[in-house]
């Protein structure tokens, strides 16, 4: 059975920084693409970043683009999410998802789901 599991949550004042990582486990990842999603209180769940089997294919939302970093590591099957320059509106829970293949900025693609960490940003 697949699990994830998010750590590295926190409150941050506004351009300060965090690093999420995804821990999972029950079967080899090495052919997944993995990715991060957020949702904050009265909104959707929203696309954040993604990152295909080899990490050399990544995507990010417009909104974290040039301040979001995503990386992988297949040998310890986690994927961490650093994040700089905070700002308010990044205030969310933050998920890590995975599905087989290709990436995809879809909430719907990815039958896995970790159960998430909360992120506050202080303006």
């Amino acid at each position: 059975q697949v699990q994830l599991v998010e750590s590295g949550g926190g409150l941050v004042q506004a351009g300060g920084s965090l690093r999420l990582s995804c821990a999972a486990s029950g079967r080899t990842f090495s052919n997944y693409a993995m990715g991060w999603f957020r949702q904050a209180p009265g909104k959707e769940r929203e696309f954040v970043a993604a990152i295909n089997w080899s990490g050399g294919i990544t995507n990010y939302a417009d909104s974290v683009k040039g301040r979001f970093s995503i990386s992988r590591d297949n040998g310890q099957n986690t994927v961490n999410v650093q994040m700089n320059n905070l700002k308010p509106e990044d205030t969310a829970v933050y998920y890590c998802a995975v599905r087989p293949y290709d990436i995809s900025p879809f909430v719907y693609a990815y039958p896995h789901w970790g159960q998430g960490t909360q992120v506050t940003v202080s303006s």
